[in-house]
This record gives structure tokens, C-alpha cells and sequence, in this order.
């Protein structure tokens, strides 16, 4: 059974956790990478921000075309530059993390039950409906909510610095 009433209050809540969550990390880490390859919390915090535009293509390519074929996102090849997040505005990409969601919420709420369902071929995975796309960006949500507390909770930051440095 698709709930599709669950994933929206989980999608409506996310900048209640995340926006206080990104808030708490102070000044001096936000925008340390716990190492060079990994994320800083600005970083996960300004992607939330920055896939919304993507979902709303996708929402909008499955409604409209009979046989939607979505194209994968890869951050890492699909952005300017490694860094090109640190050069967002984090209360800029917040603000518009949190109106874009409301946005997106509102669309979803007045999704019929045939529509949650509308499919489209994804590459990397054997099925993608509107419900999946949308339980997924919850999911992503999370990962992103939780990769961002680990970051603000971290002991060890002179220690990384060290061996980074």
C-alpha cells in the first residue's frame, strides 16, 4: 500500500528539522568538509535547496508525457565545480528550500490517486512512479538531515583539520 499522505507530511516537515538543524552548526564548521571529499553541512544543506527545480521537471515530464524517461542526477558530475556549493548563500538557499517545499507539498496535495502512480523509465532503477520519486526525496531528506547533525555533533574537528592539513 502507497500512503502517499505520509510522504507528504514528511516532505511538508523537513525544513521544521532542517532549517533549525543547519542553524545550530556554528560559523566556525558550517562550511569545514570532515574530509576532502565529503560534504561540509553548508554543502548538504544548499543541495536540499538546489534539487528542488530538478523534482519539479520530473513531477511535471510524468504528468505530461505518455512514456517520461528521467534522466539520473549525479551531483558530482552535474555540478560546476566541486566547490560550486560553498559559493551558495546558505540563508538564501534556506529560504528558498522551505518556499520551494511549500510549492512542492501543495502540488502534491492535489495529485489524484492515478496520478501518485504514473510511471517513468529511471536508468537505475527497475521501477519509478510519482509515489516512489517523491518517498525517495524523503528519504533524501533524512540522509542529508542526518549527514548535517553528524557534522554539528562532531568532537574531532582539530584532529580532522591535522590530518587534513
Amino acid at each position: 500500500m502507497q500512503d502517499t499522505e505520509t510522504v507528504i507530511t514528511s516532505l511538508a516537515n523537513a525544513p521544521r528539522i532542517i532549517l533549525p538543524l543547519v542553524r545550530e552548526v556554528p560559523a566556525a564548521v558550517v562550511k569545514r568538509r570532515p574530509r576532502p571529499d565529503k560534504w561540509s553541512a553548508h554543502e548538504h544543506a544548499c543541495h536540499l535547496a538546489e534539487v528542488h527545480p530538478l523534482f519539479f521537471g520530473r513531477l511535471e515530464q510524468m504528468l505530461s508525457e505518455p512514456e517520461p524517461r528521467i534522466r539520473p542526477y549525479d551531483p558530482d558530475r552535474d555540478m560546476a565545480s566541486q566547490d560550486a556549493l560553498l559559493q551558495v548563500d546558505l540563508e538564501q538557499a534556506l529560504t528558498r528550500f522551505e518556499s520551494d517545499r511549500a510549492r512542492l507539498v501543495e502540488k502534491l496535495r492535489r495529485l489524484s490517486d492515478e496520478e501518485w502512480q504514473r510511471a517513468a523509465t529511471h536508468p537505475e532503477y527497475s521501477q519509478y512512479s510519482i509515489f516512489i520519486m517523491f518517498r525517495h526525496l524523503s528519504l533524501h531528506d533524512s540522509h542529508h538531515a542526518y549527514r548535517i547533525e553528524e557534522l554539528l555533533l562532531k568532537r574531532d574537528w582539530d584532529k580532522v583539520e591535522t590530518q587534513n592539513g
